[in-house]
Formats: structure tokens, C-alpha cells, sequence
């Protein structure tokens, strides 16, 4: 398969889920946005607040929308916004410097996410094949982060072949679809599994663990996640706030700690790192330089009875990592003394004709 273009949108992303915490009034969802942006801002991360839109009149039939019975009916009703209050909380967004985002629940509105120019769309765990849903949301040609809670893998394999043969930018979140659920139950490895899987893919990690906003991060972003996601909530104003949703110092918390894990992880997993110069010198200080075991002429290739290792290395002295003996090794072209340290100009060696790594043996040792 091809790779997909522009995956780069979703890397070092973080999206904070408003969900229905604004309990349908534009206030409170404009004084979460105020909140966790100055925490966003403060910890100097790439962030996107993300709205879920429904319209509410369809999603639910039309028989039960009385029924406040039912739990998701009535937290729906209660939580309803109309497209003027979502108006609002956008511009909010984008002017708090971070990123306007939303999940569409049907096909209405993902045109709303048109109309508001997400950059980025959100598909649900509960959608993740959901093709009249998808299908629409492709159309829009924009990138897409879904939510793997409970997929099969036939199903996970079609949604990545269907957004690659549309070349839409895609990223899988790890997710537990559970709400919240217990650090046992976080099963990280699922990472590593679709890092294997989907090797072109971001992979995110969608948290609601509640006991711990460190640890998990530090797992996940170690084993390559780099996208996440957290529903966020305040209770300033005496809510009771979910146990899956955070608070702005808890996500405080959590930012800090992908700091710290970049921090750790270090630099690329694809090459090998440069080395600290303080870890040379120690290394050096261990490395066994080569002598002469007794008075050595010069012309002589050099043999096992004719020298030995020990510490200290001594600049410009030949170390074991360099010494070549016997009938293709080193050639002495000068004398050396018993007891005295082998150079590297003493040699007859490709090393000396190189000013780079003469100058190396030169600095090295003692």
C-alpha cells in the first residue's frame, strides 16, 4: 500500500475532549476552554479542544426523545447545543491559540465540521464501522483520527484501506472503551501491536485511566505513541466532574510527563545517537592501550610476544581496539621501548595519512 501523505498533522497532538461537559451551556464550555488553553500555553504543547456535534432532532428517534429514562436520551437532551452556542465555543478555541476539533455523530454534522473548517475530524469508538458515517466524512477530504475501542481487526484492515485509497491522512488511537477503567486494564501493548500492524500509521492513545496522569504517558510515548487524547472538565463551579475526565492540573501533570518522556526517550529511533563527550572520556579512561613487552626495532610486524595491554591509554597511543598483529597486521616504522606505549605514528597505518583520526588518537588518553 502507498503511503499516506501528511501524516505529520497528527505527531506531538494533543486533543482534549469537552464531550458534553459543558452541560449544553456555552458559558461553562467557554470557561473550560479559558482554563485548560492557559495550561496548554503554560507547558508550551500543540493542542487541539475538541466539541462533540449531534443533531440531536435525528440522532435520536423522534418517539424517544422524551424519555428521559434512558441515560444516554436524557444526557443527550440535557446537554443539547445549537449551532449558534457552537459558534461561539469555535471561535474560543482558535483564539486561545489552540486547535477547533470535533467528533460528528451523523451526517449533518460532519457538515458542520465543513462549515467550521476542522482541521482535523474525530471518529468515535462507537462509529469505527459506522460506513454511512465514514463515507461522509471521507468526503471532506480531511484527516481523520479514529477511535479503536472494541474493533475487530477485519474491520480496523478495512477502515485503513479505505482512507489510504482515498489518500486522507489517518491515525489509529489505541482506546479502551471503557469509561473509566483501571491501570490493569490499559493494555499499552496494543501500541506496539498497531505500530506493527499499520507501520505508516500515527498511533495515538486515547486515556481514561483515572488513578495516575504520568505513568501511562511515559509507557505510551515510549513505546510510539504519539498522539493523545483526554476528556477534560473543571469544577470550579461545584460540578461533579466524571472519574475519566481530568482537571487542568491533572492534564498540567500530564503534559509534563510527555515532556519528561521525550526527555528520557532522547533523540531518533531509526539511527544511531551521537555520543555525550563525557561518556567517551569515561570510556576511554577504560580502554587498554597497547605496549611494548620488550625492546621493538623498527620493521618488525608486530606479534603476540611482542607486546601487551594494559590501562592507562595514553594519547596517540594505539588502543585494543586498534591493534591488528600477525602476518597482515601492524608494520613498526620507527623503535619502541620495552614498557613504552605503541603510537599510532610508530605504524605503518592507514590512520596517519588521515588528519581526522590522527587528530582523534591525539586527543584520547591521557
Amino acid at each position: 500500500m502507498s503511503k499516506i501523505a501528511n501524516n505529520d498533522i497528527f505527531n506531538d497532538l494533543f486533543v482534549l475532549e469537552v464531550a458534553s461537559n459543558h452541560q449544553g451551556n456555552v458559558d461553562r464550555g467557554l470557561a473550560i476552554i479559558d482554563r485548560f488553553s492557559k495550561v496548554v500555553r503554560f507547558n508550551n504543547i500543540r493542542a487541539a479542544i475538541k466539541l462533540q456535534f449531534r443533531d440531536i432532532d435525528n440522532f435520536i428517534h423522534k418517539e424517544f426523545l422524551d424519555h428521559q429514562d434512558i441515560r444516554y436520551v436524557k444526557r443527550l437532551s440535557d446537554t443539547r447545543m445549537s449551532k449558534e452556542d457552537f459558534v461561539i465555543l469555535v471561535k474560543a478555541i482558535r483564539q486561545s491559540g489552540c486547535i477547533p476539533m470535533a467528533t460528528p455523530f451523523d451526517e449533518k454534522s460532519v457538515d458542520w465540521c465543513v462549515e467550521f473548517d476542522m482541521p482535523i475530524i474525530k471518529v468515535a469508538s462507537a462509529d469505527n464501522n459506522d460506513w454511512t458515517l465514514l463515507e461522509k466524512i471521507a468526503k471532506t477530504r480531511r484527516p481523520v483520527i479514529v477511535s479503536t475501542g472494541g474493533m475487530s481487526q477485519k474491520d480496523m484492515d478495512d477502515l485503513v484501506t479505505f482512507f489510504k485509497h482515498r489518500n486522507i491522512p489517518l491515525s489509529l488511537n489505541h482506546c479502551i472503551a471503557a469509561y473509566p477503567y483501571e491501570d490493569k486494564e490499559c493494555e499499552l501493548n496494543q501500541i506496539d501491536y498497531l505500530r506493527n500492524h499499520y507501520p505508516d500509521l500515527v498511533i495515538g492513545y486515547s486515556c481514561h485511566e483515572y488513578h495516575d496522569w504520568s505513568a501511562s504517558m511515559h509507557i505510551a510515548y515510549a513505546k510510539g505513541a504519539r498522539t493523545f487524547e483526554r476528556h477534560i472538565d473543571i469544577n470550579d463551579d461545584g460540578f461533579e466532574v466524571a472519574t475519566y475526565s481530568s482537571l487542568p492540573h491533572q492534564i498540567d501533570t500530564w503534559f509534563k510527563a510527555w515532556h519528561k518522556a521525550r526527555e528520557m526517550c532522547g533523540t531518533s529511533s531509526t539511527q544511531r545517537r551521537n555520543f555525550l563527550d563525557r561518556e567517551v572520556e569515561y570510556l576511554d579512561s577504560y580502554v587498554r592501550g597497547v605496549y611494548a613487552k620488550k625492546d621493538l626495532a623498527a620493521g618488525q610486524l608486530l606479534t603476540e610476544d611482542d607486546c601487551y595491554l594494559a590501562i592507562p591509554l595514553q594519547k596517540g597511543q594505539i588502543s585494543s581496539r586498534e591493534l591488528m598483529l600477525g602476518k597482515y597486521g601492524h608494520r613498526l616504522l620507527a623503535p619502541c621501548n620495552k614498557d613504552k606505549p605503541i603510537t599510532v605514528e610508530m605504524l605503518d597505518t592507514p590512520y596517519i595519512s588521515n588528519v581526522e583520526m590522527l587528530s582523534a588518537f591525539k586527543k584520547r588518553g591521557l
